[in-house]
């Protein structure tokens, strides 16, 4: 039996398109039974997940004014979203939460990888040190925040006491009660809390460095410093990329520190964007208004999850072109 050109999709394009299509469905009915043992985990993601994202995005349409239920909700539009860009007090948050992002991703990066460094050298008591630099990344962010809230203390701080006795100020200085000082005593604390995530993970990016390289560089003639640069850190690009993106999603969505040590304050000067929106919906209840501050938040997010991916695929590249 012949077959006919017009029954046969028009160019070649169109019919590979139609074949994968084929095989799509044809894959997916022949693991079907696979995909029944993951649909309970698929729907309890669907409930605990897109369903909240999805009415987030839907309230942040309406005006929800504390005199109302939140079933009495009134749309409004885009109205929120004008609100918030008007506003002062989220371009000071917004650019509370910038310094607080970069300074402290970026610190922390730094110093873990300093440590890092150092821990790569054979010396004695290397595993002990290793075990107190991990010390304030295991322990609880809620207990470190009052511990460090006690140690800046403008009346009974340790820090103010030893600086008060060594002659070096007058009096103890107010390092969370100061507008000027809050949110650099509040990225110190971060930095201090984060660092050793980032000590761990080029820790175990240095492992991968080959010894041969830097024994060749040392025969060339190479110093420490060009040794690391043009050996060292080449092969640390890919774990570098992925630990400044963790850092800066989970910095992004930091909570802990800032509100259990400030609050926001004084006069909104430690706000980030993650404690903004909780004092505007449990505080204020203004729940239309902390859901659109919300969904910019989770743009923002996702943007910097494209760029995790991304960078993630890209070190997978080059270790498997080398």
């Amino acid at each position: 039996m012949s077959i006919r050109t017009s029954d046969a999709p028009a160019g070649g394009a169109p019919a590979r398109a139609v074949a994968r299509g084929d095989g799509v469905l044809r894959r997916t009915w022949i693991h079907r039974a696979d995909y029944l043992y993951v649909l309970p985990a698929i729907v309890v993601m669907l409930i605990v997940i897109a369903y909240p994202v999805y009415y987030t995005i839907d309230l942040s349409f309406y005006s929800t004014p504390p005199s109302l239920q939140l079933r009495d909700k009134i749309f409004i539009g885009f109205d929120n979203y004008k609100t918030i860009l008007e506003s002062e007090v989220f371009w000071r948050v917004t650019l509370n939460t910038f310094i607080w992002t970069i300074v402290s991703t970026g610190s922390a990066y730094i110093l873990g990888l300093g440590c890092a460094l150092c821990l790569h050298q054979a010396f004695p008591g290397r595993a002990v040190m290793r075990a107190i630099l991990i010390i304030p990344w295991v322990i609880s962010a809620v207990a470190a925040s009052y511990i460090w809230k006690w140690i800046y203390h403008s009346n009974f701080g340790v820090i103010g006491a030893i600086l008060v006795e060594l002659g070096i100020m007058d009096r103890q200085p107010n390092f969370i009660d100061n507008v000027n000082t809050v949110l650099a005593s509040l990225i110190v604390v971060n930095v201090w809390r984060e660092f050793p995530f980032a000590m761990i993970m080029l820790a175990a990016g240095l492992q991968t460095v080959p010894d041969q390289l830097l024994r060749a560089a040392k025969v060339d003639g190479a110093g420490a410093w060009q040794s690391f640069w043009h050996v060292t850190f080449p092969h640390l690009r890919g774990v570098s990329i992925a630990t400044i993106l963790l850092l800066a999603v989970a910095n992004f969505n930091s909570f802990i520190v800032t509100w259990i040590m400030t609050g926001g304050g004084p006069s909104n000067a430690s706000h980030i964007w993650i404690t903004h929106i909780y004092e505007i919906a449990f505080g204020r209840q203004r729940w239309g208004i902390a859901a659109a501050y919300s969904v910019i938040l989770f743009l923002i997010v996702m943007s910097l999850g494209y760029f995790y991916v991304r960078g993630l695929g890209g070190a997978e590249k080059e270790g498997g072109g080398s």
